[in-house]
């Protein structure tokens, strides 16, 4: 079974989100997000936990939900940040989809399973 290949409007849009996760704080909070995964995480925790000022983060998670990322649930007071896993697959997916289709030294669905 052949990779899909992909369009250009699908790499520009991994690129934005590639680059959107470049900046080392936002990698960061992608992180502590998917160790957090399924609950999330409050913005206050995220803060305390990175050590990263209050008006930075708000920056940097608006970032990274601007790239669909990471989503945000209202809590009463409170924004709960979850990483969005299903995104972050298809990232992930888009990386590894040519993997080795040169060489053939390993099938692509070794490393990415193939969706359904």
């Amino acid at each position: 079974m052949g990779a899909k290949k992909s369009q250009p409007e699908d790499v520009a849009r991994y690129a934005d989100m590639f680059a959107a996760m470049g900046a080392e704080p936002r990698l960061r909070i992608i992180r502590l997000l998917l160790s957090a995964h399924p609950e999330g995480i409050t913005v206050g925790e995220i803060q305390e936990e990175l050590a990263i000022p209050n008006s930075t983060l708000s920056h940097h998670l608006d970032k990274l939900k601007s790239e669909d990322l990471v989503t945000a649930r209202r809590e009463g007071t409170f924004l709960r940040y979850l990483a969005n896993t299903e995104v972050l697959q298809q990232l992930l997916t888009f990386l590894y989809a040519e993997c080795c289709t040169r060489s053939r030294a390993i099938a692509p669905e070794q490393i990415v399973p193939a969706r359904k």
